[in-house]
Formats: C-alpha cells, sequence, structure tokens
C-alpha cells in the first residue's frame, strides 16, 4: 500500500495540469458580420436644395475669384441643383409702398385704405440689358427677370435682430443689393412664369373686428427653381465699376415656383411655372 500511493497522487497531478492547458487554449472569436456597405457600393450623399447660406458662400467665392482675375476650369457645381431661398422683408414693420420701387427686385408692403388692408408687392427688375448680362445671353435668352437679396451680410434668412442707432443723425441709406437672382427664359422657349414687368402681389384683409396689426417680424418671398448656366459655363456672374467696390454677383436661374409667406412659413399667395 506505501509504494502504490504515489503513483495515484501522480496520475491525478497529471489529470489536473492536463485540465489546466485545455482551459488555457484560446478561443477563436466569431467571424465579423458582414453589414449591408460590404454588399455593394456607398449610397451617394442626397443633393439637398441650395439655401440661402450656400448661395451666399457661393457667391463670396465667386467675387473673390473675379476681384484676382482667376478663371475657372472646371464645371460649376452649382449647376443644375436645385435651390429653396426665403427673403425677408418689411422687417420692424418697415412700410414702403410697393410701387415706390416698382422694377427694382425687391419686395416690399403698405397700407391700403383706413388700415384695412395689408398690400405685399414684388416686380422683378428687367436685366435683358443690364451691365450684368450684357454679353453673356443676349443670344440665348429671350428675357431676364432680376431678384435681390437683401442684407447679403446675413446668413439666416429672417430678420436683423439688431436696431438702428438712436444717436445716429437723420435717416440711413440702406445699402446697393450686391447679390441677386436672375431668371432667365431661353429664346423662343416657354413663355410660363414671365411677368413682363408685372408684380408678384397680395392683400392681407382685415378679418372680422381684429385690426390688422403690421408684424415686427416682416414677411417673406420665397424662391425656389434650379441653378443654370451662363454660356461660359459659370453659375454666377460678378462685375465691378471699381477694383475698391465689392462685386456685384448674380447667379442664373430658372423659377419654379414663386410664394409670398409669413415668418412661421404659412403660404399666403403663389406662383408656379407648371
Amino acid at each position: 500500500m506505501s509504494v502504490r500511493l504515489p503513483v495515484v497522487a501522480a496520475a491525478a497531478v497529471g489529470l489536473l495540469l492536463a485540465s489546466c492547458d485545455r482551459d488555457a487554449e484560446p478561443v477563436a472569436p466569431p467571424p465579423a458580420p458582414v453589414g449591408p456597405a460590404a454588399s455593394g457600393p456607398a449610397t451617394p450623399p442626397i443633393n439637398t436644395a441650395l439655401d440661402r447660406r450656400e448661395l451666399l458662400s457661393a457667391v463670396a467665392l465667386a467675387a473673390s475669384n473675379y476681384a484676382a482675375g482667376a478663371t475657372a476650369t472646371t464645371a460649376n457645381s452649382l449647376v443644375g441643383r436645385q435651390f429653396d431661398i426665403r427673403l425677408a422683408f418689411g422687417c420692424e414693420g418697415a412700410e414702403a409702398s410697393p410701387a415706390d420701387g416698382a422694377g427694382d427686385g425687391l419686395a416690399r408692403w403698405s397700407w391700403g385704405p383706413d388700415r384695412e388692408t395689408i398690400r405685399l408687392g414684388l416686380t422683378p427688375g428687367d436685366w435683358a440689358r443690364s451691365a450684368l448680362i450684357a454679353g453673356a445671353g443676349q443670344d440665348r435668352w429671350e428675357a431676364v427677370e432680376g431678384f435681390w437679396v437683401a442684407r447679403p451680410w446675413m446668413a439666416a434668412d429672417g430678420c436683423p435682430s439688431i436696431r438702428a442707432d438712436p444717436l445716429a443723425s437723420g435717416p440711413i441709406a440702406p445699402s446697393p443689393p450686391t447679390v441677386g437672382l436672375a431668371a432667365v427664359f431661353e429664346a423662343g422657349g416657354s413663355r410660363l412664369g414671365r411677368r413682363n414687368g408685372r408684380a408678384y402681389t397680395h392683400t392681407i384683409r382685415q378679418a372680422g373686428d381684429a385690426p390688422l396689426i403690421a408684424l415686427d417680424a416682416g414677411y417673406r418671398v420665397r424662391l425656389q427653381g434650379r441653378v443654370v448656366a451662363f454660356p461660359d459655363g459659370r453659375a454666377i456672374r460678378c462685375r465691378a465699376a471699381n477694383p475698391n467696390q465689392r462685386p456685384v454677383c448674380v447667379a442664373a436661374v430658372q423659377l419654379d415656383r414663386v410664394a409670398f409667406e409669413t415668418p412661421t412659413g404659412e403660404t399666403l399667395s403663389e406662383w408656379r411655372t407648371g
């Protein structure tokens, strides 16, 4: 009995060591799951409509290139893009008769008789023979109707929050517009959407006994459509009378929709080309 005990003990130790070795063996990781991206090419990003911020960024670059004398060597990425831009007017309840600026491409509002109505108006400018278009499309375009983007230093599409300086003496004239949209109409093409000097107008009427109130937040003009190209292939054309002046730049577009809206986006009236 004294001789066999060590053999049994040694066998038990051997079994224990073998068990430990088996426990220490590495476990192979499970295969990585195959995701949808591995089955095909990645989905390209959605090309969303150009908004005010993007338009102004593109115009700033075009103005810089124009001032520096740079020449575009590649196709303009804006051409063919849809755009959706809202332009604020009548901020702080500022009234101006739409007839006062007929044909200047800026929206206005004014009171009607006895303050029982509010009239909104926008008459596109006739830019077909302007310096901005001269030499760029007379043979190709039958008409060019212009819309100015007020306050191009603001990326937001609402009214400014700052107020006029109370210490300033006398009326301060607004800065001249430097950014615009040129709605172009091909020679011999469809005349849908052409205004031919006619204004977009809308009348807000008094409802019941509630008095009309001019909105401090103003109103909005919403322009929607597609960016097209000038004959040189660029979407934006700039001009300046002097190298020390900020260039005036306009984008060539085809309009699909023009609308008057409230500051919250409620449509008051609209015009569509088709």
